[in-house]
């Protein structure tokens, strides 16, 4: 993997945390796919790496509308994120984004922002080894619209004390560049071997 990153300092660093810190996309599809077995659901993973960055909760009720089935939401969010956390020892870092955020680390302002729920991120921040290096941490639970809309990228920027236009994102599925872009932010797309999602432009 190579990053593209801008030339110019950003006044905020902003990073998605799954596909993007943690190389743990592979996992999260492993623990869909047990949760989808025990409910009789469906998950297919060119799905799962076409929705990523949305909520858990969105992503059930979508999986719901699109196969005609009647899950419940809460339920299937809980058994899926178990299931995570039995799984969270294999998390490993995505090497070359989190050597760059550990060159910014004391230097400029760092913040995350995911989908995910906050138990499941800060878990997997600490299975890095990296939780405390950001001066934010935004997760499903601080806003009302997830990515692709902007809410999560602008709180963080917010809470990081810099404008939108003076931050940089670093993501690695189409609906975080698509939120990162109606942010007005500029922004690095990750990828990696496990990564199956595409976009189409660089930044």
């Amino acid at each position: 993997m190579k990053l593209e990153i801008p030339a110019r300092k950003f006044g905020g660093y902003i990073f998605d945390c799954d596909g993007t810190l943690a190389d743990n996309m592979p996992l999260h599809y492993r623990a869909w796919a047990m949760a989808m077995a025990d409910f009789g659901g469906q998950y297919p993973e060119e799905l799962f790496y076409e929705w990523g960055g949305r909520p858990t909760a969105h992503i059930v009720a979508a999986l719901n509308e699109r196969f005609g089935l009647s899950m419940d939401v809460e339920t299937v969010v809980h058994r899926k994120e178990d299931y995570y956390f039995q799984l969270i020892s294999e998390v490993a870092p995505m090497e070359e984004v989190v050597e760059f955020a550990r060159s910014l680390r004391g230097k400029s302002p760092l913040a995350v922002a995911s989908g995910g729920h906050r138990a499941l991120v800060v878990a997997t921040l600490c299975a890095l080894g990296i939780e405390d290096w950001f001066d934010a941490v935004v997760c499903a639970e601080d806003y009302d619209r997830g990515k692709p809309h902007p809410d999560p990228f602008l709180l963080a920027a917010k809470l990081l004390g810099v404008p939108p236009g003076d931050c940089v994102v670093f993501e690695d599925s189409p609906t975080g560049i698509e939120a990162a872009k109606s942010a007005g932010m500029a922004w690095v797309f990750v990828t990696s071997p496990n990564h199956h999602g595409k976009t189409s432009d660089q930044a």
